[in-house]
């Protein structure tokens, strides 16, 4: 299996990924499930224990803030094939972490880690394994033929019960008094805020509104009589995971954070989205930033600053208020940043074709019809050189 699995936030990803490891354990191989976010990945400790404990499956976790006897015990347990499924973050990617029969490899969250990234752990193998990468960021149809010809696509695209339609607004400067006035009428009646910001401190934000100098301005000047939380991925896990915690118990008013929110967190009381700088996102990181709040009963809201007015930045942020279909954000983000290279490392910028344009759907689907229709049995047979080769790299790719 090469498969990718499309699907809103709470649309049943993880529900896929559990029957596919209980598959794989059962024939006595390893499962490698992989998330950007040590957050994330204690979530789906949590969730993968509870569905695969009537088969007697208890996952392990590798995270690299794992006590150094911790780390090493588990490092054991896992290269002598004595843990089913490992759950973890780039830690999985060390040396340290062998696997001994790893037959399928899950990625979550694929569009956070790098081509080299994914590329390594499915190294760790040995050869090729079952592959399942899972996005909550839909992608167009077009990029999907072009990028991932070789993957089976599946989508889920049942938008979770209940979900609301998230009141979405792009504000400027001259904006701000105004929706800090709403905001605090926000908490007034109880419920709670997140504000994104896009670099940890000063010293590395290349002029980039910062976490920690946002959260002190807050803090001291507009929202002082509130209850404010500082979230980032520099703190230690226990501050962390404190700082979580307080904010889904409702002992925090407004949680001051990086993009380390984007997945893992689920606060049914949160209910307006405030994203600085949302220029320098891109389209997908804010749909998921905006899949945070509308998960109550009560109207939801997402504001996005910005300090550009060029003719770029704007339009493209005002398609997040037009729409909150993320396939269709998806195709705008590929139009106005470009997807990078196909070959290649490069995640962004122009798409080194020669000759299609990503937005000719019918030529792209064409291409693609041809190439299938060339590897049946009664075309490919033409090609004796071709079909040796094939038949040598099969015995690179089974698993048998």
């Amino acid at each position: 299996m090469n498969r990718l699995l499309e699907g809103d936030v709470g649309s049943g990803k993880t529900v896929v990924a559990a029957f596919a490891a209980l598959q794989v354990i059962q024939s006595s191989l390893q499962v490698a499930l992989m998330v950007p976010t040590e957050i994330l990945a204690r979530q789906h400790l949590a969730t993968f224990t509870k569905l695969l404990a009537p088969w007697g499956i208890v996952p392990d976790l590798m995270i690299s803030k794992l006590p150094a006897a911790v780390r090493a015990k588990t490092s054991q347990v896992i290269v002598q094939g004595q843990a089913g499924l490992v759950i973890g973050t780039q830690a999985l990617l060390t040396k340290q972490t062998g696997f001994t029969s790893l037959g399928l490899v899950i990625i979550d969250e694929q569009h956070r880690f790098g081509v080299k990234q994914r590329l390594e752990l499915k190294d760790k193998a040995g050869r090729l394994p079952h592959v399942l990468t899972m996005t909550a960021t839909p992608i167009p149809r077009s990029l999907a033929l072009v990028l991932y010809g070789d993957l089976d696509i599946s989508l889920l695209k049942e938008m979770p019960p209940g979900r609301q339609i998230i009141k979405t607004e792009v504000v400027f400067q001259s904006d701000r008094s105004r929706v800090y006035a709403q905001i605090d009428d926000l908490i007034g009646q109880g419920q709670q805020i997140y504000i994104v910001c896009p670099a940890i401190d000063e010293s590395d934000n290349g002029g980039m509104t910062a976490v920690t100098t946002e959260y002190k301005r807050l803090t001291k000047s507009i929202f002082k009589h509130r209850r404010i939380g500082l979230l980032h991925g520099r703190l230690k896990l226990d501050e962390k995971t404190s700082v979580m915690e307080q904010f889904v118990d409702g002992q925090l008013d407004i949680l001051v954070a990086t993009t380390v929110i984007e997945v893992g967190v689920d606060v049914t009381n949160a209910s307006v989205m405030l994203i600085e700088g949302a220029e320098r996102f891109g389209l997908a990181t804010l749909h998921q930033l905006r899949g945070r709040v509308g998960r109550g009963q009560q109207q939801a809201y997402c504001y996005l600053f910005t300090s550009k007015l060029d003719q770029v930045a704007v339009p493209r942020l005002r398609a997040l208020e037009r729409t909150h279909d993320g396939f269709r954000l998806a195709q705008v983000d590929l139009e106005t940043r470009g997807p990078g290279q196909i070959y290649g490392t490069r995640q962004a910028g122009a798409l080194d074709l020669r000759f299609a344009r990503l937005d000719d759907n019918q030529l792209l689907t064409d291409a693609r019809d041809a190439a299938q229709a060339f590897l049946t049995k009664d075309n490919i047979v033409k090609y004796p050189y071709t079909v040796e080769r094939i038949n040598r790299l099969k015995s690179v790719t089974s698993l048998d």
